[in-house]
């Protein structure tokens, strides 16, 4: 099969307008960040492209990025000679976001994996990507657990709904940021953190939280 740069720039001749980037560079299996608004497309391309024929997606997963400051190094001119540069160190920072990522196969050529991934603002309300279910039809429980538990909506999904927890269930359990209700009903173990929950219910002090106290 191809380098990931000649898929890239397969991608990019075929699908006018696209703007993809290659992640992991370097690692056994790097994928292609595609643009929401191409991703769609790139995939059709992949699938009916007689070189690629990729029919068939094994996996679709999300993941939970949260913002986050990253240190890095530049070099700067010296104020104090022009003519030389020293390194500054500077803060960036990365909004939080969702990742949505596809794994391509191909079973009529016997290759793979394509590892597509596309992107998209972390607030619930624009949390939205392009359904690739009418591209693979096995990609349509997979998207709706992403959904039931990321909150990720996929636009042209022929069934976006619950799929692992019950219809009334509020908020998205895998986001990172999520707290469980301290009135669910847990299964009684011998482990501190369950046994400090069921305190905090019942209106008593953890003995987690006394034990810092004496700290």
């Amino acid at each position: 099969m191809d380098t990931i740069e000649q898929l890239k720039d397969a991608a990019l001749q075929a699908v006018a307008g696209a703007q993809i980037e290659i992640t992991g560079a370097g690692a056994v299996e790097p994928g292609l960040v595609v643009d929401r608004e191409h991703m769609f497309a790139v995939a059709k391309f992949f699938r009916d492209d007689e070189r690629y024929a990729m029919d068939y997606c094994s996996c679709v997963t999300a993941v939970d990025f949260l913002a986050k400051q990253t240190k890095k190094k530049v070099k700067q001119p010296d104020p104090k000679d022009p003519t030389k540069t020293v390194d500054k160190e500077v803060v960036e920072d990365t909004p939080a976001y969702m990742e949505v990522v596809y794994h391509l196969y191909s079973i009529a050529k016997r290759q793979g994996p394509i590892k597509l991934r596309v992107r998209t603002e972390r607030e619930v309300e624009k949390c939205r990507v392009p359904s690739l279910t009418p591209l693979w039809r096995g990609c349509e429980f997979q998207e709706r657990e992403a959904y039931d538990l990321y909150g990720i909506t996929f636009e042209g999904h022929p069934d976006l709904r619950r799929i692992l927890m019950w219809d009334e269930f509020k908020d998205y359990p895998m986001r990172k940021d999520y707290q469980p209700p301290l009135d669910y009903e847990w299964e009684p173990t011998p482990h501190d953190h369950t046994l400090d929950r069921a305190k905090q219910i019942q209106g008593i002090t953890p003995p987690s939280a006394l034990t810092e106290e004496k700290k």
